[in-house]
């Protein structure tokens, strides 16, 4: 099923519902012996415990306390522990002595050449940036230092995930019972995400979600005994140019590797289309394309009076329908072509093609912007990034982390296109067509470039590969460690 995340909120009272759990504190000593076992897990892969150093960075509340209470069992295993206390009149009081019994120390400025440093400034409450003090603090690390955050890095928005300047950027990040959604939005500025399971039961409404590779996997239309290559799906795609040709060449093999249908192809470009997937009915005239289950529209095609011609006959087709690229800007220019549509829709824009739409930047918040597109225009809204959110009209959110940016290429958002248009032809709904074809592509990304830079065409050559080692493989993975 799923990956939920949940806001600061429903954490809270997900906390709140385990009575003498939470005021009792023990909820508290979970929660710092899991942060303590995950250092002291950091260290054993790395020569072992005693003799090695922490420095814990504590500000005020029950965040702080958690790590103090952490560090106190650091402190047990023979580890020297050094902290400084931001807030010193608002420390946790039991924590601290719990420290200073374990032989920690509190100090002024955490020494040189610690191993790791615990992260221990604000929790699930904290807003805006690091003050001064802990921004100082976290500069003079050595670069080498593993960070390690309690619950998530000091200086992200627990429910945007907004990462402000400065933050804490972490190694790993240690959270408790379920995760927040700063652990999906910022991904990259938290690391390993390790979960440690402190007594809470289910919590959030679960509208912000991941899915793992089981899920897609599930989802994906392989064919039965009885399929035939219409029941698998007939995509339709209305792409390049004289100009852009490859636009075509990507995103027809993106849709021809992810489903075993039939992909139709319309355009002047229907020559390279077919010396490349000969797979391809191609033609150049729409009204000779035939039928299809959903239609894909903009890669490569221009913004000229001919492309908004062909995206408005796409639009009033009565199928599923997935507008990306040149798309975007004729449809941000004739919102009207939308008028009447009452089958889904599928908008993947980028950054830039997301402002035309929405009049107004993306912004920090990717999330509510998302949402709020999505419910205007009452479609479903794919905003590609290394954090793909996909974002349906009624405020149901799937995420998907690709891991790395390496997918950030020229046409590499056209492999995106004809993949996600295979699943929508295959009966997919627009959200989950959008998300698992976004997970797809990540995968097919990192196997392509194995840490080095890549092109649209690499990615797409690894996509069956990537496609056959998460089918075979139905038990997916998450990137979500739960202790």
């Amino acid at each position: 099923m799923p990956v939920y995340y949940c806001t600061a909120d429903e954490v809270r009272a997900a906390e709140a519902a385990t009575g003498d759990l939470l005021t009792g504190g023990t909820l508290m000593v979970r929660a710092a012996h899991g942060v303590a076992q995950a250092v002291l897990t950091e260290l054993r892969g790395t020569g072992g415990c005693y003799g090695r150093s922490v420095g814990l960075v504590i500000g005020a509340g029950n965040n702080g306390g958690d790590a103090l209470y952490a560090g106190a069992e650091l402190g047990r295993h023979g580890v020297a522990v050094t902290a400084v206390l931001l807030v010193p009149d608002q420390t946790h009081e039991g924590g601290l002595a719990a420290l200073r019994r374990a032989g920690g120390r509190i100090v002024a400025s955490l020494p040189a050449g610690l191993d790791a440093v615990v992260d221990g400034v604000v929790g699930i409450g904290g807003r805006g940036p690091l003050r001064p003090a802990a921004a100082a603090v976290f500069a003079a690390l050595d670069p080498d230092t593993t960070v390690v955050a309690v619950d998530l890095p000091s200086g992200v928005d627990a429910d945007t995930g907004v990462i402000h300047n400065p933050a804490v950027r972490a190694d790993i990040t240690v959270t408790f019972g379920v995760l927040r959604r700063a652990h999906l939005l910022a991904a990259e500025q938290c690391g390993r995400v390790t979960v440690i399971d402190i007594g809470l039961g289910a919590a959030g409404d679960g509208s912000v979600a991941a899915l793992t590779d089981a899920d897609v996997a599930a989802a994906w239309p392989v064919p039965g005994p009885h399929d035939d290559k219409y029941t698998q799906g007939v995509v339709g795609i209305v792409a390049g140019s004289q100009q852009y040709p490859g636009a075509a060449v990507l995103c027809t093999g993106g849709a021809v590797a992810a489903t075993s249908g039939m992909t139709r192809f319309i355009g002047g470009a229907a020559p390279q289309v077919v010396a490349h997937r000969p797979e391809v009915v191609a033609v150049e005239r729409f009204d000779d394309a035939g039928r299809v289950q959903a239609w894909v529209v903009g890669p490569g095609l221009g913004v000229d009076e001919r492309a908004e011609a062909m995206v408005e006959r796409v639009l009033a087709a009565d199928v599923p329908v997935l507008v990306d690229a040149d798309g975007l800007t004729v449809l941000a220019r004739r919102p009207d072509l939308r008028s009447g549509r009452t089958a889904p829709t599928l908008l993947t824009p980028h950054a830039g093609e997301f402002a035309r739409l929405a009049g107004a930047p993306v912004g920090p918040d990717r999330l509510t912007a998302t949402r709020e597109l999505a419910a205007r225009l009452g479609a479903t809204v794919l905003l590609k990034g290394r954090i793909t959110l996909v974002a349906d009209p009624d405020g149901q959110v799937y995420g998907n982390d690709a891991g790395s940016s390496w997918a950030a290429t020229a046409g590499a958002g056209d492999v995106l296109s004809g993949i996600a248009g295979a699943l929508l032809a295959a009966g997919r709904s627009p959200l989950v067509a959008g998300a698992a074809a976004a997970r797809v592509h990540a995968r097919a990304a990192r196997a392509a470039s194995r840490g080095v830079p890549i092109g649209a065409s690499d990615l797409l050559g690894a996509v069956p590969t990537a496609l056959r080692d998460l089918l075979v493989d139905e038990q997916g993975a998450t990137g979500v460690q739960r202790t």
